[in-house]
């Protein structure tokens, strides 16, 4: 079958590569590639965040982790493991989150210094878990390096006049106008770019107590990601970096006794948030499959949201 795949953010490639090793002819179309996508902006940690529903979530999450531990086998892909600690407000006896449904967690201390937002001595309490981490900067490249045509690097403004026997709809925000979707928003979301200093680069830490003041850190081989937020923004409109917010996410790492080294730059994106994931043919022209709405976890739905896809085909 003959598909044109139009995205190529982690969603477009995965569902790209998957829909070639099921023998399908695929050529890629995006406005943007690599570096220029919001997926190279992601932290890139496998945790199912901002997505929905989550009974299809969870399943999601699930293939994909096991393709990211698969593919991290090969050195040249990005992907490695670390472990995750999300502190949250929940008690110690707390039952496991819904997005821990096919993987074992603990509740355990933090290894953090203390609980800043709550003004405590004491430390805070977290889910500890394994997670596969891929850096988008070598990932991204390794999927397109395999798949068998170039890219073709246009913008796509209608999708029914892409040629091909179906074509798959990857394209995230720029859905709401290419798919009429008013259902899809940009979220803003910011980080910081540090130098590892001290910190242990096998751990990485979420602060989800305060939704409005979100915290991670996410360690990669030569230096760290600090988050971040989640904010709505106007749709259209381009997103600009925010001082203040540097300084929240700077001064909460130091807070939680994280010994960050110096700051190298800030980048802004937009997560393509729906409140539920739309992976579905389009009742108007069943030709177009759509892929879309992953929020702030397409690294983490990607694989199993393409096997989906698949499966329409």
């Amino acid at each position: 079958m003959q598909v044109t795949v139009v995205g190529a953010g982690v969603i477009g490639l995965t569902t790209a590569l998957t829909l070639e090793e099921h023998g399908h002819d695929v050529r890629v179309v995006a406005a943007a590639i690599e570096a220029s996508t919001t997926s190279a902006v992601a932290g890139a940690v496998w945790f199912p965040y901002r997505a929905g529903p989550p009974e299809r979530v969870v399943a999601w999450a699930a293939r994909t982790r096991a393709w990211l531990e698969d593919e991290a086998r090969d050195p040249e892909a990005g992907i490695d493991h670390l472990v995750g600690y999300e502190i949250t407000n929940e008690p110690p006896d707390a039952p496991a989150p819904w997005w821990a449904a096919n993987i074992t967690v603990e509740r355990v201390v933090a290894p953090v210094a203390s609980a800043p937002l709550s003004g405590g001595a004491g430390r805070p309490l977290a889910w500890k878990f394994d997670a596969p981490r891929a850096e988008p900067a070598r990932f991204l490249p390794h999927l397109a390096r395999r798949l068998r045509h170039p890219i073709e690097r246009r913008v796509v403004t209608d999708l029914a006049a892409e040629r091909g026997d179906v074509v798959v709809d990857c394209t995230g925000l720029a859905a709401r106008e290419l798919a009429r979707d008013p259902l899809i928003v940009p979220l803003l979301g910011q980080v910081v770019i540090t130098d590892v200093g001290g910190v242990d680069r096998s751990t990485t830490v979420t602060d989800d107590r305060d939704p409005e003041a979100l915290f991670y850190c996410i360690p990669r081989r030569d230096e760290l990601v600090l988050g971040g937020c989640s904010r709505p923004h106007p749709p259209g409109e381009p997103a600009h970096l925010d001082d203040a917010l540097t300084a929240r996410i700077l001064d909460h790492a130091v807070r939680l006794g994280l010994p960050i080294g110096a700051v190298r730059t800030v980048r802004v994106g937009l997560r393509p948030f729906r409140p539920t994931v739309r992976l579905e043919r389009d009742p108007r022209d069943p030709r177009i499959v759509h892929n879309y709405g992953h929020g702030g976890a397409g690294f983490t739905l990607c694989r199993g949201c393409a096997e989906d896809v698949v499966a329409l085909l």
